[in-house]
């Protein structure tokens, strides 16, 4: 259905249980490629999985990242990725990102490592506005986002595309 980018907001609502009672921010994750593109195999070894990150993609969720914020009224996007270790793909992603930053002068721009963020998310969560990521890595922040505030319940899901979207 070409929905290629998640958004996943976490938020605190009053009367909600949760960690953190003033949590308001966006997770932005790339939905059609990556770890999740299902290219799979085994081997005589086990199995092998590939990842795929295109720069087409990256632009893409990159673009709505930053559309996202300014809609929002947010001022800093953080792009989220392990590019000190998966030097090729996540390279491509981060390098990307900041390519497409040019155009939105005003934004706070930030890169950060995922377990770094892993950690953030717990120890200091109110740091982030809008984080944009990879479809692996999106999938389990948001889920750690959801732990936050109170369940997966708690933080809705909308897939976008160019021509429709699913909620």
């Amino acid at each position: 259905m070409g929905l290629y980018a998640n958004l996943r907001p976490v938020k605190s609502y009053p009367g909600v249980n949760s960690i953190y009672g003033d949590l308001d921010f966006l997770i932005v994750r790339e939905n059609s490629e990556g770890l999740y593109s299902g290219v799979e195999w085994e081997t005589e070894e086990g199995a092998t999985a590939l990842r795929i990150i295109t720069q087409k993609a990256s632009e893409s969720i990159s673009q709505v990242a930053f559309k996202q914020a300014l809609k929002l009224g947010k001022n800093k996007v953080t792009a989220v990725h392990k590019a000190n270790v998966l030097k090729k793909t996540d390279g491509l992603f981060k390098e990307t990102f900041y390519k497409v930053a040019e155009d939105y002068p005003d934004m706070e721009l930030d890169d950060r490592y995922v377990d770094a963020t892993a950690m953030f998310f717990i120890t200091k969560p109110d740091m982030f506005d809008v984080i944009v990521t990879t479809n692996l890595f999106g999938d389990i922040l948001s889920d750690e986002g959801a732990g936050l505030v109170g369940g997966l319940g708690l933080i809705p899901s909308a897939n976008i595309g160019d021509k429709q979207g699913l909620f």
